[in-house]
């Protein structure tokens, strides 16, 4: 017998609730699958972490495995790459969090890191007149570095409208503070 029809005979032994045919389909693919993840994240603690949530999902929908539909590895690749790709969203949306959460104090530092807390209110008073789509933009862009690229993506607009948002923003927020 072939290689693949093994893994297909573990995949649907594994939906049957086999937990030694998951131990075997998890020796035979693991090595495979993590070059894949760690192609997509380039971090082996979080490649590693990814691929017991494959595992994990290969548990939870091996009766959804369709033979007709391609080989065994190609599914269970498939897993993976979506398993990093959600990963790499989580990743992205603990950034946007952690950008909304602090930004005015790192707006609002000086270089020497004092904070003027005169001019910490005025910019508060002014992003906070700003729109919201560009204030948005203002923040990640120029607190957390997000590319426009990144931000496009992020409001589902072209990269041109994005540089349009920053700079309508920087605008709108370097005459509000002008006028503080």
């Amino acid at each position: 017998m072939s290689a693949e029809a093994d893994l297909a005979r573990s995949i649907v032994a594994v939906a049957a609730g086999d937990r030694a045919a998951l131990r075997a389909l998890y020796e035979a693919t693991a090595p495979k699958l993590l070059g894949i993840v760690l192609r997509i994240l380039k971090d082996r603690s979080a490649a590693e972490d990814v691929l017991q949530e494959v595992f994990v999902r290969v548990w939870q929908r091996a009766d959804s495995y369709d033979p007709l539909a391609g080989p065994p590895l190609v599914w269970l690749g498939a897993i993976a790459r979506h398993k990093a790709i959600d990963r790499i969203r989580q990743d992205k949306a603990a950034r946007l969090i952690q950008a909304e959460d602090g930004w005015l104090e790192r707006l609002a530092d000086t270089r020497d890191g004092e904070t003027d807390l005169a001019r910490r209110d005025a910019l508060a008073r002014c992003l906070d007149s700003v729109e919201p789509g560009h204030r948005d933009c203002l923040v990640l862009a120029y607190c957390e570095g997000w590319s426009r690229e990144e931000l496009a993506a992020r409001h589902d607009r072209p990269v041109n409208t994005i540089k349009t948002w920053l700079r309508r923003g920087l605008t709108s927020l370097r005459g509000c503070l002008e006028a503080a």
